[in-house]
């Protein structure tokens, strides 16, 4: 057989590959929270601030949000322009089943939700939650209940996902709620 002939076999079965082995791919944004916040805010300035909290600032976090922290060091993106503060945002790193996840969650200067967007994302596809299902967050402040499956719908086939982002999403707001509290 010339390989002429052997061409389109081969085609095929790589494109067969392809699909079988593409609901196993990983994704990775490994987007740069600045990026992402200079998007949203073009002329703001971005200043970092790294806060390491006091242990009655973890016990606060801890009973506002139900959460454990498992640091008290923390990195928070303040969005500023002309000297106010437009926005703050706070990276969250965890793990989703055996691989990590990184998620920007951007606050108003009001405490409320503006965004969460995912940054970094190791696990399969089929378990990335979609962007209309972050949405669901936006306007949410500390005082909202974020349960899944109660107030926050689940995302079928990436449950452990929407557990974290919601879980997590609790615990920015708490950690917003502490250390700047509604200074704006």
């Amino acid at each position: 057989m010339e390989l002429r002939e052997k061409l389109p076999l081969f085609r095929m079965s790589t494109l067969l590959a392809i699909l079988f082995l593409l609901p196993f791919y990983t994704f990775s944004l490994n987007k740069k929270p600045e990026e992402v916040l200079k998007g949203l805010y073009p002329s703001a300035e971005i200043e970092v601030e790294d806060i390491i909290l006091t242990e009655e600032q973890v016990k606060e976090v801890e009973k506002l949000s139900g959460t454990k922290l498992n640091t008290r060091f923390v990195t928070f993106y303040i969005v500023k322009k002309d000297g106010k503060v437009l926005a703050y945002g706070y990276v969250d790193i965890h793990r989703v089943r055996t691989k990590p996840e990184a998620v920007l969650y951007v606050i108003s200067p009001k405490g409320k939700i503006e965004l969460i967007e995912v940054l970094a994302f190791h696990e399969p596809l089929e378990y990335l939650p979609p962007k209309n299902w972050l949405k669901l967050f936006e306007g949410k402040d500390i005082n909202a209940p974020l349960r899944v499956k109660k107030d926050i719908p689940n995302v079928t086939g990436a449950t452990l996902t929407a557990r974290a982002i919601t879980k997590n999403a609790k615990k920015v707001l708490a950690l917003w709620q502490v250390l700047f509290g509604g200074k704006e």
